[in-house]
């Protein structure tokens, strides 16, 4: 059984940690649950285990059993921690019986002079061994402050020495030895609900997990966990830790994704800026596995569940987050969409994200249609698009109106030709460019325009005898680019006049040379 536990928030690395779970789970014919870890009530955010759930489902991690919101699906229910106090209750009473818990009466200001003292002899902080003030107290002298009323917490008693080592194993680092736990760790609170340590061991026995899936920060807590099974007497799951997702700082050095600073941390982020969910799984799995991105090229970015995932094949190191490469990988989904696939999801994502977009679309649908599919359906298709996020203003152009308000400030030509040149490429192309041709045609047409006005025919002609041209055709066709999308980079040119058709295009020629 696989599952997978969170916190109050929605970002990178838990999406990173479900999507393995989940896709261990499918490899391995096993079980991924959610369960809803709300025992720490002070960083409690009220819904956002319900918003998380969403935002998995958008990536298709989608629980088997256990937290779903607004239900709970499974055997081993309750899925809530908070639900479960019984349980833990239940589980702490024997081990009150057993010795190996006892009730701490320690205040907070005590706590502090036990810290003092320790950082004066420079001696490990915590409470353990002598500084374990109330694990000496007698039942008798237990039960008379109970009695009292005196407030009181339930610690785990540690038979253990941090100077010894113990064997640990981990399905990512392999066997290794670390300190053994010798802390009197807080197993209930105050408020009668369980630390994470402690609802974790009872947790993951009493729902039979095999593999607890986890970021490598709770190393340092496996000596606690491991010990907290043995005692309790119950067999240990394994543990797989997933290295951190590190980022090039401001300085330029690595450090970890940061929640608080950047915001490519939050799922949030990819779907408000209209990534496909697609694409962040897929590069996401690049950094789970090596050899996942060979393997997803040779697949044709294609089928990408029948991939076999190892934990051998997980990087000890933190991996750099990329957005070069989720670009890329948005772009190579995108462009295997078809036009109706690319209108379902724009409509989706702009009715949540965007609404100038979506009343763009809604002007039009099959004239939408038409300009997102230029050269799609070819074998190779062309990648003109990376998120739906920047979409509006990618393709705005394409209508009059905008058209009209970009060409007040957006007309930037090289400025190495003179007015006079721009002015007589634009007119003799409205005159004698025609549409009516197929795209080789046309492009020889242009070329065939462009020498009669002292262009070379090609780049390489240029460059050989610069003194002889204008320029080269390519320029050419930046000039005709620029006047009608306004920017140096578009879609395919020929489409984008078939689309804008003739009436159009030479409006804006005219509308362009009328201002010189």
């Amino acid at each position: 059984m696989n599952p997978n536990t969170f916190k109050n928030y929605s970002y990178a690395i838990t999406l990173f940690t479900s999507m393995i779970c989940h896709k261990v789970a499918r490899d391995t014919k096993g079980v991924f649950y959610i369960r809803l870890e709300d025992t720490d009530t002070k960083r409690e955010i009220q819904g956002s285990g319900e918003e998380l759930l969403k935002q998995l489902q958008l990536f298709n991690i989608v629980p088997d059993e256990g937290y779903l919101g607004d239900s709970q699906k499974g055997n081993y229910g309750p899925y809530i921690q908070s639900q479960r106090a019984s349980i833990y209750k239940t589980v702490i009473k024997q081990l009150l019986i057993d010795g190996k818990a006892y009730p701490c009466f320690c205040s907070p200001e005590e706590l502090a002079q036990i810290h003092d003292e320790q950082e004066k002899k420079k001696l490990n902080p915590g409470y353990y061994g002598e500084f374990a003030k109330c694990r000496f107290l007698s039942n008798e002298e237990r039960k008379e402050r109970i009695l009292r009323g005196d407030p009181y917490i339930i610690r785990f008693k540690s038979n253990g020495d941090h100077t010894n080592k113990v064997a640990v194993s981990d399905l990512v680092r392999g066997d290794f030895e670390i300190a053994e736990n010798d802390l009197d760790i807080v197993i209930l609170k105050s408020d009668g609900l369980p630390t994470y340590h402690f609802a974790h061991a009872c947790d993951d026995h009493f729902m039979r997990t095999t593999i607890v899936i986890r970021g490598e920060e709770w190393v340092a807590s496996l000596p606690i966990h491991v010990q907290l099974f043995k005692e309790l007497g119950w067999k240990a799951p394994k543990y797989a830790h997933l290295p951190v997702i590190m980022k090039i700082g401001e300085n330029g050095n690595k450090r970890k994704l940061s929640k608080r600073h950047d915001p490519e941390a939050a799922v949030s982020y990819f779907l408000q800026d209209g990534y496909p969910t697609e694409a962040l799984v897929m590069y996401l799995m690049t950094i789970a596995n090596s050899n996942f991105e060979e393997w997803i090229f040779e697949h044709k970015f294609e089928h990408m569940e029948e991939f076999k995932f190892s934990f051998d094949k997980m990087s000890l190191e933190g991996a750099l987050f990329d957005m070069g490469k989720v670009n890329f990988f948005s772009k190579e989904i995108l462009g295997k969409k078809t036009k109706y696939e690319i209108l379902d999801m724009a409509k989706k994502y702009a009715r949540e994200f965007n609404p100038n977009l979506l009343a763009l679309i809604e002007r039009d649908e099959n004239y939408f249609m038409e300009i997102m599919n230029i050269e799609r359906e070819k074998e190779n298709p062309r990648k003109d698009y990376e998120k739906f996020g920047n979409l509006y203003e990618l393709i705005s152009f394409f209508y009059n109106d905008l058209y009209e308000e970009l060409a007040r400030t957006q007309l930037n030509y090289n400025e190495k030709f003179s007015n006079d040149t721009i002015k007589a490429v634009l007119s003799k192309v409205r005159d004698e460019l025609s549409l009516e041709q197929d795209e080789q045609s046309w492009f020889n047409n242009m070329k065939a325009i462009g020498e009669t006005l002292g262009f070379a025919p090609n780049g390489k002609a240029f460059k050989q005898n610069p003194n002889q041209y204008i320029g080269s055709i390519s320029d050419v066709a930046e000039m005709i680019r620029i006047t009608l999308t306004l920017r140096k980079n578009s879609p395919n040119l020929y489409y984008v006049m078939q689309i804008l058709k003739k009436e159009e295009c030479d409006r804006r020629f005219n509308s362009v040379i009328s201002k010189f």
